[in-house]
């Protein structure tokens, strides 16, 4: 009986010293979406969304919490497919409603989003010939300030300061 006890207090001990884990931390490799259903579960759950097909969804997408890469806050949603070099071999179409980018440092790659995006986070970026075909709405002035776009990456429509 002594023993018995004696295990069980150590497995208590060992549960209450035990570091707690977020969900975004246990999510550290991509997440391929194939279709709606995981579109929804890798905005949820994952640091980079990977879509390697044309994809239409009638639900909004909210990018929401913070997701590290390397110890630094990142986000990505990769509409690409890409060669062992890295080279970008196909972009793809993404179409929803809009998407809500909550989570800081969020990037979008590669491809085209159809639809509009509304901004709160801070450190958004477009690169790679990235292409929002809809407006870009800014929710604050700091979401704003700290946009970046580069490599060639365009908004078809207007840019909204929305505060």
């Amino acid at each position: 009986m002594k023993i018995k006890t004696i295990v069980l207090m150590i497995a208590v001990a060992a549960l209450l010293v035990a570091p707690t884990v977020s969900a975004q931390d246990t999510v550290s490799s991509p997440s391929v979406v194939v279709d709606g259903a995981s579109l929804q579960t890798a905005a949820e759950e994952s640091w980079i969304l990977i879509i390697q097909q044309d994809l239409s969804v009638d639900e909004k997408i909210v990018l929401d919490g913070e997701f590290k890469n390397d110890g630094e806050f990142d986000r990505k949603l990769a509409l690409y497919d890409q060669d062992d070099d890295h080279n970008v071999t196909d972009r793809y179409t993404l179409e929803a409603p809009s998407i809500t980018v909550k989570s800081p440092n969020t990037r979008f790659k590669g491809g085209i989003f159809v639809g509009d995006v509304y901004v709160e986070a801070e450190g958004f970026e477009l690169e790679s010939g990235f292409t929002i075909d809809g407006n870009l709405y800014f929710e604050n002035e700091a979401a704003k300030n700290s946009f970046i776009i580069s490599g060639g990456a365009t908004v078809t429509g207007d840019l909204v300061n929305n505060w």
